[in-house]
């Protein structure tokens, strides 16, 4: 069994930077993450403007200014949802003063289907 075509295929792979809520991402075709709320429903088709496209081995990289020409990131949404609970506590010493409030914050989870050059 030859272990030159598995190498190949790994090699094809591409890796992408991705922005969306302020926040950037480094991802592959098939990767699964946690973005900010997007407002689509579940099943939706997205699509993200590439900031940098390489292969894995960094070999054939194109940076963008500010983004990549003619490549996008597509992405199905697989789930709205909400983070776990943050306890957000302020507490001043010497002045009987406390605060005691929950945060949860809202994401939308995508599953990145293709990274089209």
């Amino acid at each position: 069994m030859s272990h030159g075509a598995a190498d190949n295929a790994l090699n094809m792979d591409k890796i992408a930077v991705i922005q969306t809520g302020g926040k950037q991402y480094l991802v592959t075709e098939g990767q699964m993450l946690k973005v900010e709320k997007l407002l689509l429903e579940v099943g939706a088709d997205v699509e993200f403007d590439a900031l940098l496209v390489s292969d894995t081995e960094g070999k054939d990289t194109k940076v963008g200014a500010p983004s990549v020409s003619g490549v996008k990131v597509k992405a199905t949404v697989l789930e709205q949802g909400r983070a776990d609970k943050v306890s957000v506590v302020k507490y001043k010493p010497k002045v009987r003063y406390r605060r005691n409030v929950g945060h949860r914050q809202p994401f939308t989870k995508i599953k990145i289907d293709h990274i089209a050059a």
